[in-house]
């Protein structure tokens, strides 16, 4: 039995789609070597439906969206497989992630893990760049030993047990219009903030709280990514994220200023 056939008997990838057509097929093609694909779509519009149909190994199930958690909740019910991959639909698995996967999964001496996290790097114009700021994310886990609950704007995988990381990245390929990702960032970041002013500034990450009490979170992601990073020998892909990133942090810095008591208290 090849690696190939032993992972797709084990594992499946869950993916989350809405209106995803630039992105999705890409996705599918990277993950090949798979059988199992299980696709909770949230009422797409645009051609993403009729792709997923090009793909004998996706099963799709529908369901209206209220929070990326419940969302991933329902496709964990509808999956028998002992280990779950969990995607979003511009993620890429390059073939030497693919193959340490396989490997991983059926390693004996894994056995007590719970979960693997998984580095990112983050592309622009479908090229990978050094400079970007994703965390390591659990993607690879166990199914039934732990369920997603929301955390700002996005979601993580609350799951007992040890976790180890991977050496080779997902690559975070999105290529919808600038547009788009103006329409995202400005309905994330709305979640994000409310995350910030809501939440003890005791219970946040050293980030999180520069992010929450000063105005120098916009400039030390720009000067993170260029500098720290290396974004600027990067050409202008990395001046690209630097400044994709620096006006994400400059928008929930004033969607936090908006809240702030001394705007809203009458002179």
């Amino acid at each position: 039995m090849s690696l190939s056939e032993a992972a797709g008997s084990i594992l499946t990838a869950l993916i989350l789609t809405y209106n995803e057509e630039a992105n999705i097929a890409r996705t599918l093609d990277h993950l090949q070597w798979l059988d199992s694909i299980l696709v909770i779509d949230s009422g797409s519009s645009d051609a993403t439906l009729s792709i997923l149909a090009d793909y004998p190994s996706v099963k799709v199930r529908h369901r209206p969206f209220d929070s990326f958690a419940d969302q991933c909740n329902f496709g964990l019910d509808q999956i028998a497989t002992p280990w779950v991959l969990s995607l979003d639909a511009d993620y890429l698995i390059p073939p030497s992630l693919a193959c340490e996967i396989q490997t991983v999964i059926r390693d004996p001496g894994n056995k007590e893990l719970a979960g693997f996290a998984i580095p990112f790097r983050y592309c622009i114009a479908g090229r990978p760049l050094r400079s970007g700021m994703l965390p390591p994310r659990i993607s690879l886990y166990r199914r039934g030993l732990g369920r997603y609950r929301n955390d700002g704007h996005g979601h993580r995988i609350d799951l007992p047990g040890p976790v180890k990381r991977l050496r080779q990245p997902i690559y975070h390929d999105d290529r919808k219009p600038l547009q788009r990702w103006l329409a995202s960032q400005g309905n994330y970041l709305a979640i994000e903030a409310e995350k910030l002013r809501t939440t003890p500034s005791r219970q946040l990450s050293l980030a999180d709280r520069l992010r929450k009490h000063t105005p120098l979170a916009p400039y030390a992601a720009l000067l993170f990514c260029l500098l720290w990073k290396g974004g600027a020998l990067e050409g202008w892909r990395g001046w690209v994220y630097a400044q994709q990133r620096m006006y994400a942090e400059l928008l929930l810095h004033l969607m936090l200023l908006e809240s702030h008591p001394s705007l809203s208290t009458p002179p």
